[in-house]
């Protein structure tokens, strides 16, 4: 298994992978750039789209053609062939610049889960400490406000669900945690999470996507690695990437068989000279489709 470096786009901090099985293309930005990437890998045809503060999450919804976008200060409805841009109504987070959004995604009912941190991008994309304990899991459904699910968290990353819908799965970068949450289905609630992959010693858990077996491939920022995770929480095999910090991923291609990899540049200029780009693997097992954001 040998991932391919496909698009050398020179990230900063490039996050957030999302397929788009119905136009066959693939999103991702890069958070201190503040850029939103579309590329159709058929073709290599890539677009680049600058924004005026940090891009760190993105989700299909259900208005064709239509992103939802998570900035550092809110979130919003994003058309990227036109670059029509909506506020969502009660999707500012109040406590910008001061923290920021991060990693989020989709459930299976069609709610937006997304984590806030202790913002670590300045004006200019310049990287600023990290802080720990700052950040909130939030849900957001259309129309309402933002909802706290838990508080507490350093730096949210990992935010996925099991083929089955019964199990959430959240992680803490600073804790080199990922956490099991059970969830009811029928409503899409969670219960209280406990530890489920911790302390694993090659970097920290970013990142991470769901395979149709229920397993959870996790980007590990500062370990040159993927670990594919099974339900137990035990190791099922590791994935060796060329570059040290690796971000986010995402099954798409046409049977879902493609994990798509963004990777993190940052003072790796000149040291790692495929840091930033976008990798490409081929795989032995399908991924699930990204979930739709419900906008009505």
């Amino acid at each position: 298994m040998r991932p391919k470096c496909i698009a050398q786009t020179n990230d900063v901090c490039g996050e957030a992978a999302t397929w788009d099985t119905t136009r066959g293309l693939l999103y991702w930005c890069d958070i201190n750039r503040f850029l939103l990437h579309m590329l159709d890998p058929e073709t290599s045809a890539l677009k680049t789209i600058p924004f005026d503060e940090p891009v760190t999450a993105i989700s299909l919804t259900d208005r064709d053609g239509w992103l939802l976008i998570a900035l550092g200060s809110c979130l919003i409805l994003f058309n990227p062939d036109t670059e029509a841009r909506e506020d969502l109504a009660n999707g500012m987070l109040l406590d910008w610049p001061d923290l920021r959004f991060n990693d989020g995604r989709s459930d299976p009912s069609g709610a937006f889960w997304i984590g806030s941190m202790g913002n670590n991008v300045g004006p200019q994309g310049e990287a600023l400490p990290a802080q720990d304990g700052k950040g909130t899991l939030y849900r957001y459904r259309a129309g309402t406000k933002l909802e706290a699910i838990e508080t507490g968290i350093g730096i949210p990353n990992t935010v996925c669900w099991a083929p089955d819908g019964e199990t959430f799965y959240f992680g803490d970068t600073l804790k080199n945690e990922i956490s099991a949450y059970p969830r009811a289905p029928a409503t899409g609630d969670i219960g209280a999470g406990k530890p489920f992959f911790a302390g694993f010693e090659r970097g920290l858990p970013d990142g991470s996507a769901m395979d149709s077996e229920g397993y959870l491939w996790n980007c590990r920022y500062g370990g040159r690695c993927i670990v594919r995770i099974a339900p137990t929480g035990e190791v099922d095999r590791i994935i060796d990437l060329p570059v040290e910090n690796v971000t986010t991923c995402t099954f798409g291609g046409p049977n879902l068989k493609t994990l798509f990899i963004t990777t993190a540049g940052a003072k790796k200029a000149g040291i790692e000279p495929l840091a930033g780009g976008l990798f490409a693997l081929d795989v032995d097992t399908s991924g699930l489709k990204e979930n739709v954001f419900s906008i009505e």
